[in-house]
């Protein structure tokens, strides 16, 4: 499952699984050092594991749907 991280709260990090929307809480020590809002999680083998690629597709996908919508607006 793919899950983005999508704020963290002193030590409880909101997950949100992208495929269905629903939203976890998990302790931060629980899950990788380097993660911060916006990143993508893989829960592979019981553990989360960043996967900097799909965050930066996910941002890429998010950015261009922006522009389309300021542009329907003009």
């Amino acid at each position: 499952m793919k899950y983005s991280v999508d704020r963290i709260e002193d030590n409880i990090v909101v997950l949100e699984n992208v495929s269905n929307g629903e939203i976890i809480e998990k302790n931060k020590i629980e899950l990788p050092d380097d993660i911060h809002e916006g990143s993508i999680l893989n829960f592979v083998d019981d553990k989360f594991v960043v996967d900097v690629e799909a965050e930066v597709d996910r941002r890429e996908s998010l950015r261009e749907r922006l522009e389309r919508l300021k542009n329907l607006k003009k």
